[in-house]
């Protein structure tokens, strides 16, 4: 860590004023932003500090992605054909074919990818439904993104129901099962936090994540009004045990939810996760009855592009939205500016209305409404005195940024990820010029391919993905692609 000072920039400060600065800098001292202004009025007060020039460039507030899962990066495009196909594959693929080794490597892969999107502060939760029956996995998953230098949140908890859950987990290359209580899982969750949640200097927390807030109810589709009618006994303790957890840490909790269950969790307020500290990924199909209830109770929601989310609706009555990746599989990337660009589209596709979500907006997503659902408001998503120094600077010297003039039109309609040039968190250059400083990524992505093919060979897939007819659309399968769970050892 040294005191950097970023000059010539387009600064992109994301204050409450939304100030952008023309040949603007940015001061830092230590782990902190110490001054931004005009390089005039810099230069003079900081002569020891390390100029950058960003000259050409954008100088924007690292980006927070909040929600996004591990495990992706080392098995994208398995299963990307049809949600189905992806849900038969991934889940068990997750819960019964991974090892320790698996999340490690993903961990370091996914750390390197947002890195180079310029993501600095990012969610991982732990496979599909969350996995926390063994908290090595978490642990493990932490441990590439406190090398790369990132925050992130690890997110892990109880995955949905049947309580016991179906495990697996290998010992000496075979598979032992297990079936897991629902004690177990919040045990697990628990080791997770009481090891990792504010390590690495405070970069790396741990939230509690159950797999929906409801479990007694479709975990990935809305449910009619007819089938969400009242919450069981199980769905109550899951609230109870989950909050319980979350204060007993204090720490912050985070899950999925789609149409029904928010008005089925509101019928029981002590029991409800929902509140100011608590963020909400996905809710499709919501009505606006629960709308109405995320906007009372100060309930956070994180959007993917693709789901059908009342997002327009949300915001209307003051609800806290983000725009988030998803992660990096079946068939999306871990670019939060692209994901940025497709969710407006969806949106003023689906409303009929090419208004909607302007780039100034979209940009608040990514950031300081970003930063906000995960109580990080204070420390993260826009570049003012007192805050973190996470800066990520865009190099805007490209045929497709050329001219250089409405700086958030660039950034939103027309910038990838990869125009990501520097990345800056605490203070401390992890990436310039392109370069990763912080860990070897030719190493990261050899250990990365090994631990994929590994994954697939246990689940006995491999020879589908060398079969170069898999996954075309005029495929007709023999059989289902289906994965078993894996046999027990011969005793």
């Amino acid at each position: 860590m040294s005191d950097l000072l970023l000059v010539h920039g387009t600064v992109v400060t994301m204050d409450p004023a939304r100030a952008i600065i023309e040949d603007g800098a940015v001061a830092i001292s230590g782990e902190r932003i110490v001054a931004v202004g005009t390089t005039q009025e810099l230069l003079p007060l900081y002569p020891q500090h390390r100029q950058i020039d960003c000259a050409g460039r954008a100088v924007i507030p690292g980006l927070v992605d909040a929600h996004g899962h591990a495990g992706h990066s080392i098995i994208k495009t398995l299963g990307a054909d049809t949600p189905s196909l992806w849900m038969r594959v991934v889940t068990p693929m997750y819960f019964h074919y991974t090892t320790p080794e698996f999340w490690l490597a993903d961990g370091y892969i996914s750390a390197v990818d947002r890195l180079r999107m310029g993501v600095t502060t990012s969610v991982s939760v732990v496979g599909s439904a969350p996995r926390s029956d063994d908290p090595t996995f978490a642990i493990n998953q932490t441990k590439g993104y406190a090398e790369v230098g990132l925050r992130d949140i690890v997110c892990t908890g109880p995955a949905g129901m049947p309580w016991p859950h179906p495990t697996t987990r290998w010992v000496d290359g075979k598979p032992v099962r297990h079936s897991v209580s629902f004690d177990a899982l919040m045990a697990g969750a628990e080791a997770v936090i009481q090891t990792v949640n504010g390590t690495a200097d405070g970069r790396i927390k741990a939230f509690v994540t159950p797999f929906t807030i409801m479990p007694s109810i479709d975990p990935s589709n809305p449910t009619t009004p007819d089938r969400a009618t009242r919450s069981t006994p199980d769905d109550r303790m899951q609230g109870l045990r989950v909050k319980a957890l979350a204060a007993k840490y204090g720490t912050r909790i985070h899950s999925d939810a789609f149409a029904g269950h928010v008005r089925m969790a509101w019928q029981d307020p002590e029991s409800a996760i929902l509140g100011p500290n608590v963020h909400l990924q996905h809710c499709i199909g919501l009505s606006l009855e629960e709308v109405d209830i995320l906007a009372e109770t100060g309930t956070s929601m994180t959007h993917s592009p693709g789901g059908r989310a009342p997002v327009i609706e949300m915001m209307q009555r003051g609800v806290n939205v983000a725009i988030t990746t998803d992660g990096a599989a079946p068939w999306a990337t871990f670019d939060l500016l692209h994901a940025a660009k497709l969710a407006q589209l969806a949106h003023r596709w689906r409303n009929q209305d090419a208004y909607l979500l302007p780039p100034g907006k979209l940009f608040e997503m990514i950031t300081v409404d970003a930063a906000k659902a995960l109580g990080m408001e204070d420390e993260v998503g826009s570049l003012e005195v007192g805050k973190k120094a996470d800066v990520t600077i865009v190099n805007l010297r490209k045929p497709h940024l050329v001219p250089n003039w409405m700086v958030i039109h660039r950034l939103v309609l027309q910038a990838v990820g990869q125009d990501v040039e520097t990345v800056i968190v605490d203070g401390k250059v992890l990436m310039e010029d392109k370069r990763v400083l912080t860990v070897d990524v030719d190493a990261v992505l050899a250990e990365a391919e090994a631990q994929s093919w590994a994954v697939v060979k246990r689940g006995g897939l491999v020879n589908h993905l060398t079969d170069p007819g898999w996954g075309m659309v005029h495929r007709t399968f023999d059989a289902p692609i289906d994965l078993p769970l894996p046999p027990e050892p011969a005793a």
